[in-house]
């Protein structure tokens, strides 16, 4: 990709998510935004190598040990499955997409990293069966966001009515992650994505999504879109910085709303803590994709951080197959 590459909003959505996720890493799962602080200041905040001494006393979980800067926390992954699902079969196919996350989630598979509790139950239930016998749920009773993981090359390949995509997440969702909160999160956030790729303001799309979020999370949504202005840290305070859809949604909402450069937004993201690579996913394909219909270079994202991460290649290739 040159200097100059301009990316179409939909590529721009894929790859937004998939650099956010990698650019967290170094830093995910750190609950203490003092220490980030202090990070930042001697190192900077992207593409850090995971090192467990940034977690030594104090608040956090170090998970990434066997990790290199420039890979993929488990929700890159899921993504990168799915895109690379999409570009073989130019279409979504249950069983087959449920076989390929066993074989790469599964004992002996590509993926060596952290494994969740969702991830883990969902292996567990299709392990010991045959392909041709894999149920249509086959997810945990679990709010995590790995839930959201899949759906940025989802959103970004649907050419059927937003109704249609609607039951298309939901079915991909209730593959890993049978829970009506995640489904709630994960409809509203593909139906957000799914209007700012149409062509809607970011702020526009937040906002009309909403009915899409359900009674128990819309209101929190709501609640973080009335902020006047960006205080991240004050509704990280307020909602929590977790691995839980309600707690990490509203704050996407806020920094899409608020944030209008990618860099920005995934910088500030990381400075929350918590959960930063979870939350980075759908944060990362909304604003560049919305970075890209304003024709911005590369969607926004920095072309130094593509040059980091180690899957850009095969990335792009497959976003050019679909």
């Amino acid at each position: 990709m040159d200097a100059h590459a301009r990316l179409e909003p939909r590529a721009a959505a894929i790859l937004g998510a998939l650099l956010a996720d990698a650019a967290s890493l170094g830093l995910h799962w750190l609950y203490d935004p003092e220490r980030i602080a202090q990070i930042e200041k001697n190192r900077g905040l992207v593409f850090l190598q995971p090192d467990a001494s940034d977690y030594a006393d104090t608040r956090g979980y170090f998970a990434h040990g066997a990790k290199t800067a420039g890979d993929a926390s488990a929700y890159g992954e899921i993504s990168w499955l799915m895109l690379r699902h999409l570009a073989q079969h130019q279409a979504f196919n249950r069983v087959q997409y449920q076989a390929e996350y066993c074989t790469h989630f599964g004992p002996g598979g590509a993926y060596i990293g952290y494994v969740d509790s969702p991830t883990r139950q969902t292996l567990h239930r299709l392990l010991t069966l045959k392909p041709e016998e894999f149920p249509e749920i086959s997810g945990a009773d679990d709010d995590q966001f790995s839930a959201l993981a899949a759906l940025p090359p989802l959103v970004a390949t649907h050419t059927g009515s937003q109704q249609s995509l609607a039951g298309k997440v939901e079915l991909v969702v209730r593959l890993t992650h049978d829970n009506d909160m995640a489904i709630a999160a994960a409809q509203y956030t593909s139906a957000v994505l799914w209007q700012v790729l149409d062509g809607d303001p970011v702020t526009q799309a937040l906002k009309d999504a909403l009915p899409h979020a359900g009674q128990t999370l819309a209101p929190l949504v709501e609640e973080a879109l009335s902020a006047a202005r960006l205080d991240s840290a004050a509704l990280a305070k307020r909602f929590g910085s977790a691995c839980h859809v309600p707690e990490g949604v509203p704050i996407i909402a806020h920094l899409a709303q608020h944030v209008s450069d990618y860099r920005s937004a995934i910088e500030e993201n990381i400075r929350i803590g918590g959960d930063s690579c979870g939350r980075s996913i759908m944060l990362g394909a909304i604003v560049a994709a919305s970075t890209a219909q304003r024709q911005e270079l590369s969607g926004g994202i920095p072309l130094v951080w593509m040059a980091r991460y180690r899957k850009l290649v095969a990335a792009a290739e497959a976003c050019a197959r679909l």
